[in-house]
């Protein structure tokens, strides 16, 4: 008979947060599948939990996955966590959760905290619809390309950030998105828990006098109807910006100030004038 699979969630950032249920299952489970064993280690001694632990990350191969479905499917029951937060959401755990699927085998899901919708919980922001939009990829590529898909995205953002990307992030955000507004969530659940609601520019200002500590949630205002509806084409933006150029404006400042008011990014205005 197959075991289970349990998807327990763990505390983002404040101990206080494990439930009963949590705990039952962490304790009870013949094995624990962790994104980072020394992580994990660390919270069940916190709590003189002493189950068996195994390691599943984003790099563990399909041997790895194999064997850890064929201990479930044997009957031993399994719970799978992440290092903070919900297992199986741009996570890993994912993948055993479809292979669960695919055999037929029981799953049982533990909730606990969740930092994007802690975020957008204490954001300030229209919470009404949103995305999840999880880390900006580091290549240059695929990063601006997934910025210019969101560019006239109406539901409210959430991005994930580290502080050594934010500064960065924001830059790419305002050139973009334009001037909107973002509540920016650090270190959540923890000691020194932040929530500034704000706007990019203002944000970027901030960080670059005073550098970026702790672990970074965006909450991104998406682009409102009306100002989609009423935005200029991008040829009339250009007539404008070659005007102002021909007048003696420097070619870059002009194509920062329309990116900034128009919403069309600073290097597509700066590519069309200059060519």
């Amino acid at each position: 008979m197959s075991g289970t699979l349990y998807i327990v969630g763990t505390p983002i950032g404040n101990l206080g947060d494990m439930t009963e249920r949590q705990l039952d299952i962490l304790s009870s489970v013949s094995f624990i599948a962790a994104e980072d064993t020394r992580v994990t280690r660390k919270l069940l001694s916190h709590f003189d939990i002493h189950t068996p632990l195994v390691s599943y990350h984003e790099h563990s191969s399909e041997t790895v996955i194999r064997q850890i479905m064929d201990r479930i499917t044997a009957g031993e029951t399994c719970a799978v966590v992440t290092d903070a937060g919900m297992p199986c959401i741009s996570d890993p755990g994912a993948i055993l959760v479809q292979n669960c699927i695919a055999e037929n085998v029981p799953m049982q899901v533990i909730p606990g905290p969740s930092a994007v919708i802690s975020a957008l919980a204490i954001s300030g922001q229209d919470t009404t619809r949103f995305c999840f939009e999880g880390f900006l990829s580091v290549t240059k590529k695929q990063r601006y390309s997934h910025l210019e898909a969101l560019r006239h995205e109406t539901r409210t953002m959430v991005f994930y950030e580290a502080p050594h990307k934010l500064l960065n992030t924001l830059r790419d955000m305002l050139e973009y998105f334009g001037d909107r507004s973002v509540s920016i969530c650090r270190e959540l659940t923890k000691i020194h828990e932040e929530m500034t609601k704000t706007t990019l520019a203002e944000a970027l200002r901030f960080y670059e006098n005073n550098p970026p500590r702790g672990e970074f949630v965006l909450v991104v205002a998406g682009e409102t109807v009306n100002a989609a509806d009423e935005k200029p084409s991008l040829e009339a933006v250009l007539t404008i910006a070659r005007e102002r150029i021909a007048a003696g404006e420097r070619a870059a400042d002009v194509c920062k100030q329309l990116a900034s008011e128009t919403g069309y990014p600073k290097r597509v205005l700066y590519q069309a004038v200059i060519s």
